[in-house]
């Protein structure tokens, strides 16, 4: 996947309520809900159900630190 692949489908993905999977540093899972709210040329924002705004770039998506899920995968 390159950066316009990966920004077409972050865009595709704008409104709609996702689950998010973010591996950070030292190995720490943070998962959340939430829908993509804004797109820019470098990164993106994602507004969490508890109203807070995470920002992420478009290489966290890329090389797999945050994974997107649907409502639906999640049971």
């Amino acid at each position: 996947m390159n950066l316009s692949n990966a920004k077409k489908l972050i865009f595709e993905k704008v409104g709609i309520p996702f689950h998010f999977v973010y591996k950070g540093s030292r190995n720490q899972i943070e998962e959340f809900d939430g829908i993509i709210s804004k797109c820019f040329p470098s990164i993106f924002l994602i507004l969490t159900t508890n109203n807070t705004v995470k920002s992420f770039s478009y290489n966290d998506y890329i090389v797999k630190n945050l994974k997107i899920f649907s409502c639906s995968q999640i049971s």
